[in-house]
C-alpha cells in the first residue's frame, strides 16, 4: 500500500483521514490525518505520525506523552479515502488521559480485560496474589490445573447442572488465560488460529 494508492480528491485539504484501532480490544482510539510524508513516516517507522492541520506540521502521536501508537496492520477502506491503522497504544490515547478521544463506552470485553489483569500479574508479579503463585510454579503445573479443570466441567455437563457447568467453565477460562500468557500466547493468536480454520 502507497499514499498514491488512495483517492484524495474529495477529502478535506487532501488529507487522508486516518481511524486509530486498537489492535488488541478493537476500540476505536481517534481520528487524525496524514500528507504524504506523514504516511511514509509512519510506514518506515512503524509509529503512527499525523499532519497537524493546526500547526502545518509532521506530529508523530507520543512523542511529547511517550504514548506512541506502534502500528500493527493498516486497511484502506473501499472507496480508497480512509485509512484504518490498528495499532498498539503505549498509554493513554487521548490528551486528556483517556483511552481514546471518543467517550465512548469501553468495547473491551471482560475475558479480554481480565486477559490484561493476567499479563500484569505476570509483569508484576505482586506478592499475595494466586495468579503470581500460578506463574512461579511454571507452565507444567498450570497446564496440570487447566486438565483439572477441564475434568470438574465435563462432570457438570455430563450431570446437566447448568449453574455448575459455568462456574467450572469460568474456573476454566481464567486458568487457561494464565497458561496462555505462561506460554508466551495471547488471545489474538487463538483468534487467528480459528479464523485461519474457518477459511
Amino acid at each position: 500500500m502507497t499514499f498514491d494508492d488512495f483517492n484524495l480528491s474529495k477529502t478535506a485539504d487532501g488529507l487522508l483521514p486516518v481511524i486509530i484501532q486498537d489492535a488488541t480490544t478493537l476500540k476505536v482510539l481517534m481520528l487524525g490525518y496524514m500528507d504524504r510524508a506523514a504516511f511514509e513516516k509512519t510506514v518506515a517507522e512503524g509509529r503512527v505520525t499525523f499532519f497537524s492541520r493546526t500547526r502545518q506540521a509532521l506530529w508523530t502521536k507520543g512523542e511529547t506523552s511517550g504514548n506512541f501508537l506502534t502500528v500493527k496492520k493498516m486497511y484502506a477502506d473501499c472507496d480508497g479515502d480512509t485509512l484504518l491503522i490498528q495499532a498498539h497504544p503505549a498509554g493513554p490515547t487521548c490528551h486528556r488521559g483517556t483511552t481514546a478521544c471518543f467517550d465512548s463506552p469501553e468495547e473491551e470485553g471482560f475475558i479480554r480485560s481480565l486477559s490484561r489483569l493476567i499479563q500484569g500479574r505476570h509483569a508484576e508479579m505482586p506478592d499475595g496474589s494466586y495468579t503470581t503463585k500460578l506463574f512461579i510454579k511454571g507452565p507444567k503445573a498450570i497446564a496440570k490445573k487447566v486438565g483439572e479443570e477441564t475434568t470438574e466441567m465435563v462432570i457438570e455437563a455430563v450431570d446437566g447442572n447448568r449453574s455448575r457447568f459455568i462456574y467450572e467453565a469460568s474456573d476454566l477460562a481464567y486458568h487457561l488465560l494464565v497458561l496462555l500468557e505462561a506460554m508466551g500466547c495471547t488471545i489474538e493468536d487463538i483468534e487467528r488460529e480459528l479464523a485461519l480454520r474457518h477459511r
